[in-house]
Formats: structure tokens, C-alpha cells, sequence
């Protein structure tokens, strides 16, 4: 079968390609650009080929998805394949060597923002939708590929719209199409992200009553960064999640002009979670300095300490799904691939905490992600289509275990 799916890759190939490199030139930076005109290219190419297709919107309104939902003739859960078509900003223009929006390739680089997150992985589960859509009546369950907007916000309004939905909470997994051959990333530290109130007493910087520099909530914010900053965390448990946790300050801010004293702090805080530090950990561990402080340096109102964030870690073992399928499908094709738990968190973390299992990543080798030169290699394009590929149909064609039917 795999040489089969090579071969229909290969045939894909130039069409991935020139979908991709018109998701290219087309921007879509999160926050920034509109989406509707690159969703408009994918309703384009899904319409020209009879593929369902339907918008996603967020609570606003506002379009943030699009997904395609090939049915099987037979009962069985639902697998997605996931592509943001949202990018990163373009940063300094004038240090890329080629127009963030260049859309071209050269030297068998596909190049520009958004070429390697994640826009030829768009392109390329729109082309497996279209191939698996050939012989749907002998699938068990329904493939959606999801091509969701509003990720690079971390907001993630497309994921939200379609895993809030009720073909959303069927999904049995997730494979996100995120870029690197070498890799199946399997897994990903949790992430929970804080902001610590800071307090003090305003008074002008120059009067002769100016209350003392423990009055100032600047300095107070200050004392507890060096707390954080020297606080150790648990190793990772030989038996348990692979990587340590961490503890990181991402941001001071308080204070206006020079003339005044301030009375208020904001101490951003990003701490990496695992089994051994997880969210009640790390908030734990802010409480109890924020109380400190307040006991060593008092001041008007306590120290409070307010949660933005809380995914927790995940990880998939080897014989979970969809791992299992992606990992078995690339050893096939001949690739050496292997299972890898990453420090950042991603998308599914977020698909963790709704019980959905997910890889996140395996794609084409790839520079410049969200830096300066973004660009993909496309010599690896039919094989890792093709390993995609055979993965959901492996997946598409198991019988459901004890009756369940997924939808």
C-alpha cells in the first residue's frame, strides 16, 4: 500500500505545492491580518473537488476555522488531521533576504511565513481528504481536517470552535501537522501562566515623606523575581515524564514617569509543568512567595496572584493512537522517525486537557520557524504525505472495539 501512496503523492505533489504557495502569499498573521481571504483559497480548492467543507466561528462571529469532514460508510470515531493557517509576525522585514509573503520556490525551498507552520500542511491534508473521499464506503468512522485560525494569538479560536462542537467531542485523536521529519513529538511539558499583583504605597519620588523603598511596588516586584529566580524545582522522576519542570519570570512592568512612586506591579510568570510540578504546584509556589513578601515587606493590599493559563503536560506511549499509527506508518515508508516529548507546549496540551489524545508534529525539514527566512524543504513532501495517509487509513479501516461507533 505504501508504494501505492507514494506514487499518488508524487502525482499530488505539484498541486500541494502551488495550494501552499498561494497560502504563502496570502498573509495571515495572528492578531493582524484577516483570515477570510486564505479561507477563502482552501473553500476554493475543497469546493472545486466535492469535498464538505463548513466555516467555524468564535463567539464574536468571527471566522476562525474551517473544517472538512469526510464520512466513512461505516460507523467508527472520528480522526483529525490539524493545520493553523494563522502565522507568526513577520518581525524585522528588512532582515529576511526574500518578502516574508514570497510564496515561491527556490532551490526546492518553499519559502515565507507560514510556509513550514503551517500552511504546506494545510495544503497537504486538504489533498488526503481529497484521496481518502475516493473510497469513503469502506471507511470505518470520519476523517476532519481542520485548518484553524487564531493559534498564534493563543487564543486559539479555530481549535475552541471545532473541539467545542459535537464532532469536536468525538475525536478520538489528533495529528497536528506541525514540521520536522525526525520527530513524532509525542508529548509536551503543561504550561501555566500567571500574573502576580504587586502593591505599594504612590507618593511623590521626590518629597521628603516618601515612604521607604518598601513601600515602592516597583522594588517589592523586584525582591520577589529574586526569589522565583533562585527557587529550585523537582527533577524529573526517573519512571515518570522525561523533562524537569520549570519556573521562568516573563515580564515586570509597574510605574509611570519619574515623579511618582508606584503603587502597583505586574509580575508575569510562565512555569512549565509535569507529574511531579504541576499546576497546584506551581501556584503553590507563588501564593506562598507572594505571602512571604507580604510578611517581610508589608504593604496596603496583599499580593494576589491571578492564573491566565493551565494546560496540563501530556504524553503518549508508543502503542497509544494516533501515535502508534503515525509512528508504525512512518517506519514503513522507511523512515527512521522517533517518539519525542518537547519542552514548549503546543496544541495538544490544550487537546489533553479535553481528554483528546495528539501528536504534534512530524512534517518536512524546515528553517526559520517563526524567525527571520521562514521556509520548508519540499523533497520530503510524498513521503511524509504518504505516511500521513497510511496512517488514516489505518486508522479509518480498524473496526470500532466493542460496538462503539465514535459518531
Amino acid at each position: 500500500m505504501i508504494e501505492e501512496l507514494l506514487a499518488r503523492a508524487r502525482t499530488d505533489a505539484a498541486s500541494v505545492t502551488e495550494l501552499a504557495c498561494s497560502l504563502v502569499r496570502q498573509p495571515s498573521r495572528g492578531g493582524i491580518d484577516p483570515y477570510t481571504p486564505v479561507f477563502a483559497l482552501l473553500e476554493d480548492f475543497l469546493a472545486a473537488r466535492g469535498l464538505p467543507h463548513r466555516r467555524l466561528h468564535d463567539d464574536t462571529g468571527a471566522l476562525v476555522g474551517l473544517v472538512c469532514e469526510i464520512t466513512g460508510g461505516r460507523p467508527g470515531p472520528v480522526w483529525v488531521l490539524d493545520a493553523c493557517i494563522d502565522t507568526a509576525p513577520f518581525g524585522d522585514e528588512h532582515a529576511w533576504s526574500f518578502p516574508p509573503t514570497a510564496g515561491d520556490v527556490v532551490d526546492g525551498w518553499l519559502r515565507g511565513r507560514g510556509s513550514s507552520d503551517s500552511k504546506i500542511a494545510a495544503s497537504m491534508f486538504c489533498h488526503i481528504a481529497a484521496a481518502v473521499a475516493e473510497h469513503r464506503e469502506h471507511l470505518h468512522g470520519t476523517l476532519a481536517v481542520l485548518l484553524d485560525a487564531d493559534e498564534h494569538t493563543g487564543g486559539f479560536g479555530g481549535a475552541k470552535a471545532f473541539f467545542g462542537s459535537t464532532a469536536g467531542q468525538e475525536a478520538a485523536g489528533v495529528m497536528i501537522g506541525y514540521p520536522g521529519l525526525a520527530e513524532v513529538v509525542v508529548g509536551g511539558r503543561g504550561s501555566w501562566r500567571a500574573l502576580v499583583h504587586v502593591h505599594g504605597t504612590a507618593a511623590h519620588s521626590g518629597s521628603s515623606s516618601n515612604p521607604d523603598r518598601a513601600g515602592n511596588a516597583v522594588v517589592r516586584a523586584a525582591r520577589l523575581v529574586q526569589f522565583l529566580s533562585a527557587t529550585g524545582l523537582p527533577p524529573a522522576a526517573e519512571d515518570g515524564f522525561p523533562l524537569p519542570g520549570r519556573l521562568t519570570v516573563t515580564q515586570i512592568s509597574g510605574g509611570q514617569g519619574f515623579s511618582t512612586v508606584p503603587d502597583h506591579a505586574v509580575v508575569g510568570v510562565d512555569a512549565r509543568l509535569t507529574d511531579v510540578f504541576d499546576a497546584a504546584a506551581a501556584e503553590k509556589l507563588l501564593t506562598e512567595a507572594a505571602a512571604d513578601l507580604d510578611t517581610a515587606w508589608p504593604a496596603p493590599r496583599p499580593t494576589t496572584v491571578e492564573t491566565v493559563t493551565n494546560w496540563p503536560p501530556f504524553h503518549l506511549a508508543g502503542s497509544d493512537q494516533p501515535a502508534a499509527a503515525l509512528l508504525d506508518a512512518a517506519a514503513t515508508a522507511g523512515l527512521t522517525v522517533r517518539p519525542k516529548v518537547a519542552g514548549p507546549s503546543n496544541i495538544g496540551n490544550y487537546l489533553a486537557g479535553l481528554g483528546i489524545p495528539a501528536t504534534a508534529g512530524f512534517g518536512l525539514p524546515y528553517q526559520g520557524l517563526h524567525g527571520t527566512d521562514e521556509k520548508v524543504h519540499l523533497d520530503a513532501l510524498p513521503i511524509v504525505q504518504a505516511v500521513y495517509h497510511l496512517a488514516v487509513l489505518r486508522l479509518l479501516m480498524a473496526k470500532p472495539a466493542d460496538g462503539r461507533t465514535g459518531h
